[in-house]
């Protein structure tokens, strides 16, 4: 009898199958790119040389191809913070990681909301990027709190959402190259754990 394991393990693709599959992920990109992420399924299964059914047949829905075109990017991202996570200056590092995510976000006009709402949706085909980002932004946020360099009331999942609004701010401002580091200043002087206030004092 075969093992639940057996039954519900992918198959592998056939060779045309698979090549159908770069093909639509390649056209997919750079439609994202050129025209973000509302961009035509039609138009993107037409230029992989294959009908809408196709690339249905591989991606269900606009989230699922969206999900899988960026995986790459996030895989960057991941490998990105596990090399932070070897910085003498946690701080620095946590904010390195943000500008990284908002730059990627600002590539495919329209990701910055995709992302957003993947937060509260982990049922979407988004959260296969959400969640591995958010968890690795856990671990350098904590590292920083650990340092006393962030406010120990700083959640990921917030941290996450001002990032993404920044994408969107940015991308809705293209004229404005510096709009990204000035909002991230700003998030980051927010987020900065305060000095004790000083210990004694002369009596009045």
């Amino acid at each position: 009898m075969a093992t639940d394991a057996a039954q519900t393990s992918p198959r592998p693709m056939r060779a045309d199958a698979r090549r159908n599959y770069e093909r639509l992920l390649v056209e997919a990109r750079t439609a994202f790119t050129e025209h973000g992420t509302d961009a035509s399924l039609e138009d993107i299964a037409k230029r992989a040389g294959v009908g809408i059914g196709t690339l249905y047949r591989h991606f269900p829905n606009r989230t699922a191809l969206m999900s899988a075109v960026f995986q790459g990017e996030v895989d960057g991202l991941l490998a990105r913070s596990r090399e932070l996570l070897a910085s003498p200056e946690p701080c620095r590092a946590l904010v390195a990681w943000l500008r990284a995510i908002v730059a990627h976000a600002s590539t495919y006009r329209g990701l910055s909301r995709a992302l957003m709402a993947a937060q509260s949706d982990e049922a979407s085909a988004m959260s296969r990027c959400s969640l591995p980002m958010r968890e690795a932004g856990s671990t350098l946020l904590a590292r920083a709190q650990r340092a006393g360099a962030i406010r120990e009331d700083v959640d990921i999942a917030d941290l996450m959402q001002l990032t993404n609004a920044i994408s969107l701010a940015v991308e809705q401002s293209p004229d404005d190259p510096g709009l990204a580091d000035r909002l991230l200043t700003l998030t980051l002087t927010g987020i900065k754990a305060q000095p004790a206030p000083a210990q004694g004092g002369s009596a009045k």
